[in-house]
């Protein structure tokens, strides 16, 4: 009936959303009890959309009921959040949608302050918030500057997890988004305040926290009830030339009982510890992605490069260049482990990290060449697990 009557819109009113109930109101009295040819088409666009939404929600349950993966058909719908001032760019216009879902994150969060969110701040809030729900309950904190991580740490509490991710990169961290694992407390805070910062999102803030945000009136807040669960399944999907991509979620997750030794030295338990935790944050860096951790705190992250070897070499350039900065003898890497989202090609990005100071590596492994890079690791007394699952993220 819906799609009946939006059809014939050229002399039928349809109305399926009760936010056009007053300008309806407005239309008819304007209109002598009649609307306008543009109003009615205006309503029947909406018709349409909702029920082409339907058919998709109806659609999408019963390919997950018959376990069909790919569908001849598939079609994706979303309801109007806001319009965004603009997309990536100015000149690109741009608008935020939300597919109805109710997990935790950006779309179904409370923004307590702060001008609208940007096309960027978007996506780059949902990375922050994405990665900081996968460092389990310990206090956590991720710092995302264009998409990638800059700095993540646990710690005993918030506000020295904020500041070890802070340490990271303290360029970088500038204009960055902080998502954090629990309540922002007024200590966290009064630390993040401390620069300037485009958005914070945690599952929830105390009074006192919002109260110190409020003199910042260009930073965000946003909070969300909970954490999204990292291992629930669900799509993404990705637009091309004529097309689009679609895949199941990276809801991939390696436990220690998972690792593959493959050195002749085991990592201790400290160096499993941390190869666990940068296999985590791996996992949501841009590749080629590298990823130094020391003590369940990156001091070094390489993201987004052509080749793994330059991944590596910029992650420990940034540690060093961090360590000057702090007036450190020795460079962040210093005693750390590395991650690797994908394997060693050749053994010269495993042979960078161990000139980085790194004690541990994991990897995926399944390279030509692994026993290549196997020999590089024992001839330097490293340890190396392989996970047999790699993480490319483009």
């Amino acid at each position: 009936m819906i799609r009946a009557a939006a059809k014939n819109h050229r002399f039928v009113t349809v109305v399926t959303d009760p936010a056009d109930y007053v300008p309806l109101i407005d239309q008819m009295k304007a209109q002598n009890g009649a609307t306008s040819l543009a109003f009615r088409q205006k309503l029947a666009l909406t018709a349409y959309s909702r029920t082409a939404a339907y058919d998709t929600a109806v659609a999408t349950w019963l390919a997950d009921q018959i376990k069909e993966p790919t569908p001849r058909y598939r079609s994706f719908a979303g309801k109007l959040v806001q319009p965004l001032r603009y997309g990536e760019n100015p000149h690109q216009a741009a608008a935020f949608y939300t597919d109805g879902s109710n997990r935790p994150g950006v779309a179904t969060a409370r923004q307590w302050q702060g001008k609208e969110l940007s096309y960027n701040n978007i996506n780059d809030t949902d990375a922050a918030f994405e990665l900081v729900a996968e460092l389990g309950t310990a206090p956590a904190c991720a710092i995302i500057k264009h998409a990638n991580p800059c700095g993540v740490a646990t710690a005993a509490t918030l506000t020295e997890a904020y500041h070890r991710a802070y340490i990271c990169d303290q360029t970088s961290a500038f204009g960055g988004i902080v998502a954090l694992n629990q309540t922002l407390d007024a200590p966290t805070a009064e630390e993040i305040v401390k620069i300037f910062t485009e958005v914070v999102i945690a599952p929830d803030a105390t009074d006192e926290a919002r109260a110190i945000f409020a003199a910042k009136k260009n930073l965000r807040l946003l909070t969300t009830g909970a954490l999204p669960d990292p291992r629930a399944t669900g799509l993404a999907f990705r637009q091309v030339a004529g097309g689009f991509l679609v895949q199941d979620r990276d809801a991939g997750h390696i436990q220690s009982a998972d690792l593959k030794v493959v050195t002749k030295r085991t990592p201790t338990d400290a160096e499993l510890r941390d190869l666990l935790f940068a296999w985590t944050v791996a996992k949501h860096v841009k590749s080629n992605a590298i990823v130094y951790v020391r003590d369940g705190a990156t001091v070094g992250v390489g993201a987004g490069q052509m080749s793994r070897i330059d991944s590596t070499r910029i992650a420990a350039r940034k540690a060093q260049d961090m360590a000057d900065e702090l007036g450190l003898p020795a460079a962040l890497t210093a005693g750390s482990v590395v991650a690797s989202d994908a394997f060693f090609p050749f053994a010269d990005g495993l042979i960078a990290a161990a000139e980085a100071g790194a004690t541990a590596i994991i990897q995926p492994g399944g390279s030509m060449r692994d026993d290549e890079v196997i020999a590089a690791a024992d001839a330097r007394g490293l340890a190396m697990v392989f996970t047999g699952q790699r993480h490319f993220r483009h």
